[in-house]
Parts: structure tokens; sequence; C-alpha cells
């Protein structure tokens, strides 16, 4: 009788744990749990939502929903359609390549040493002073000599500059380029602008592929750089980005093709 009932006990708990696994049942199909803990784990792997009872509610809500659909889809033939059948063959590619690249970069994280040396890099080619200029952007030399001799005669440069310079981002703040590193401009530009005092002003036109110039320096200061703590996070995702183009490109210079690349 012991055995008897030990067998009953088992046999009536392996139901209810089957029914532990499943959210809900529709038109006598299950539902499991699972598809509701992969579609939460998509919804707050951003990090923009948290799990909370409420997002548990809404997530079953729609995976009740999506079974509700996928069996009207399957009794009206969609699953035998070409157009079905094609889509899917795009989703596998793309789940595929995700997959492929997801396991890229868990095999090849970013170390803070890496960074560290980037960052370094980076900070040496940006030391020094740090430049604060206007300018005027003209096609002609002529017109640029023109603005040269108004501003000499009294005219407020920043209000020409907004009237007539090309660069319509800085124009607007009247010729206003803010502190920036010589080394962000075109060669003739800097050139130029490094060798002003504060206040003064280009006295011929500088001419650059853009078209002619005419510089006032406003202001110089000691270039400043954030904490490498405070860019760490921008850097590694370069740093990640970069590698995921190499070995992107890595793998297609391997392939053996007769396609050729537009680009």
């Amino acid at each position: 009788m012991k055995k008897f009932a030990l067998a009953a006990a088992v046999a009536a708990l392996v139901p209810a744990a089957a029914i532990a696994q499943n959210i809900a049942t529709v038109n006598g199909k299950p539902v499991p749990k699972a598809r509701m803990e992969t579609l939460i784990q998509q919804v707050t792997k951003s990090g923009q939502q948290q799990r909370s009872p409420e997002l548990e509610a809404q997530v079953k809500d729609e995976v009740v929903r999506r079974e509700i659909f996928m069996q009207a889809a399957e009794k009206a033939g969609i699953p035998q359609t070409s157009d079905y059948k094609a889509q899917m063959e795009l989703a596998r590619q793309m789940l595929l390549i995700r997959g492929l690249m997801e396991d890229f970069k868990t095999k090849n994280p970013v170390a803070d040493a890496e960074a560290q040396a980037e960052y370094d890099k980076f900070k040496a080619a940006n030391t020094g002073n740090e430049y604060r200029a206007r300018h005027i952007l003209v096609e002609k030399e002529e017109d640029a000599k023109a603005l040269i001799a108004q501003i000499k005669g009294g005219a407020n440069f920043e209000e020409l500059a907004k009237k007539n310079s090309k660069d319509t981002g800085s124009a607007q703040n009247g010729g206003d380029l803010d502190f920036a590193n010589p080394n962000n401009f075109v060669p003739e530009f800097s050139k130029a602008m490094t060798a002003l005092q504060k206040g003064e002003m280009t006295q011929e036109p500088v001419k650059s592929q853009f078209g002619y110039h005419i510089i006032k320096l406003e202001d110089t200061r000691a270039a400043t750089f954030p904490a490498f703590d405070d860019v760490k996070a921008q850097i590694k995702q370069r740093i990640e980005q970069q590698k995921m183009a190499e070995f992107q490109d890595g793998l297609i210079k391997k392939a053996k093709t007769d396609h050729t690349f537009s680009k």
C-alpha cells in the first residue's frame, strides 16, 4: 500500500510540474513560460525598462496574444506561402549573423589597457593651447578684401559674419568657432590663426580649399581634456566597433567569391 501511495503521489506531481512551465493554454495548446522569459530578457536588455510585476503582466498578455494570432495564421495556411518562407529565410540569416557578431564581441572584449592606450594617444595629439576664433568665409578674394576694409573702418565683425559668411554653421553665431585645437582646422587656417595675438584679425584673406577666410582671434587657453574614467566607455565602444569592422573585412577578404563589391 505504501508503494502504491508513493507512486500515486509522484504521478500527481508530474502534471503540476508541467503546468508550472506554462503560463496559459490557448485552444488546448500550452504556452511555455520560456517564451515569456525570452521576451522579458529582450525588453530589459537595453536597460530602458526594469523587470517588474507590471512588465511581467504586459509581456504575458503579449505572449498569449501572439499564440492566438499564430494559431490563426497556421490555420489560414500562412506557413506554406512562398512569402512566409522567404521572410523566414531572411530572419534566419539575420539571427545567424547577429549571433556571430555577439560571439565575436564576447570572445574579444576590449581591455581597460587598450582603452587607456587609445586615450593617451589622443590626449598627446591634443595638448598645447586651444584657440577661440571667429571667421568669415567667402568665395572670392575681392569680397574678403572688401569686408576687411569695412571692419577696419568700424564695421562689426560679428554682424558681417552673419550677413556674408557662407559657413552657415558659425555664421549664425557671428562666425564663432568656439575653443578648438589648431589641428582641427585645415593647415592654412591653423597657421594664420595661431600667428595672431588675442583680439587681432588677419590683414589679408586666408585662402583654403573652402574659399577665403577673414580670421579674428578671440582668446586662447591651455587645452582641456576629460578624465579617462569619464570617457572610457565611449573609447571602448569605438575600439569595439573598429575590431568588429576588421573582423568583418577579414571574413570578406578570405571568402572565395566571384562577386565584386561596389565599395
